[in-house]
């Protein structure tokens, strides 16, 4: 299931507009129709085209409301649609064969990330899921490769997932926060340097990083990503919500707590 960016919303924004304004205009000419059934005549088509391009001209902010209103319910549309993919897909959410599971694994509240290495507002937010990792003892951080960034990325989150297999809970973690600060491009070769210094098995990281079980669960992930409608990374899932972007450890912990309070990440909505 995949939603479109904001530039794909804008995009398609205008032919959409044409056909709100269509419905407009219908409901103008409704009232004739009614009166008369019969067809209109060239004359009164051209009544009607003229009244009509008299008004926009007149009320050009007719044609941006219509946009406005598009955009609100498109965006609606696309939050329920992907509230209905979060509450389909959430034991894939939290499938160990396919995540990295830190902080508290019995902990009451999820938070999801779906991440990609060479994503600089990744970094930006990994900041945030170490301090609320820290400082909620019962929350339970899921971390997602979803490597879209290009080969580099596939290549990183290849040996990332190799190296799961060695190690795991707060030592992995501390792998995962040294590869992410990486300075530039982060490849295969950068994250095998770092897996070194964790002082595990470099050699059955390579042959792990190759098997069909990596390859597979980085397939997985990218289609529930799609599933999900990411079309960008960082993104983070708390209750039913997709929350995109590096917004802050204070907006995620907002979200955390009206989770805990009411069970949706608005408690006034």
């Amino acid at each position: 299931m995949a939603f479109p960016t904001f530039t794909g919303l804008v995009r398609s924004c205008l032919r959409p507009a044409g056909l709100a304004l269509g419905v407009w205009l219908a409901t103008v000419a409704a009232p004739a129709l009614a009166q008369d059934k019969a067809p209109l005549t060239p004359e009164q088509r051209k009544a009607i085209v003229d009244l009509v391009r008299e008004t926009i001209v007149k009320n050009p902010e007719i044609i941006q409301d219509a946009l406005v209103e598009l955009e609100r319910r498109n965006t609606v549309a696309q939050a329920e649609a992907q509230r209905g993919a979060v509450a389909a897909e959430k034991a894939r959410l939290v499938d160990p064969a396919t995540s990295i599971i830190i902080g508290n694994p019995e902990g009451d509240l999820t938070l999801v990330e779906f991440m990609d290495y060479n994503c600089g507002y990744c970094k930006r937010a990994m900041q945030d899921v170490t301090a609320l990792s820290k400082s909620d003892p019962k929350l339970k951080v899921v971390l997602k490769d979803f490597p879209i960034l290009g080969p580099d990325s596939v290549e990183a989150s290849r040996v990332a997932i190799a190296v799961k297999n060695q190690l795991q809970g707060p030592k992995y973690f501390d792998f995962h926060n040294k590869l992410m600060s990486v300075k530039g491009r982060i490849n295969g070769a950068k994250a095998i340097e770092v897996a070194k210094d964790f002082g595990i098995d470099i050699e059955r990281v390579r042959k792990d990083m190759d098997t069909p079980a990596t390859k597979a669960s980085i397939e997985d992930t990218v289609a529930l990503g799609d599933r999900l409608g990411l079309t960008g990374t960082p993104a983070f899932i708390i209750g039913d919500e997709v929350v995109f972007g590096a917004v802050g450890e204070a907006a995620l912990k907002q979200k955390l707590e009206s989770v805990r309070r009411c069970g949706k990440t608005d408690c006034a909505g």
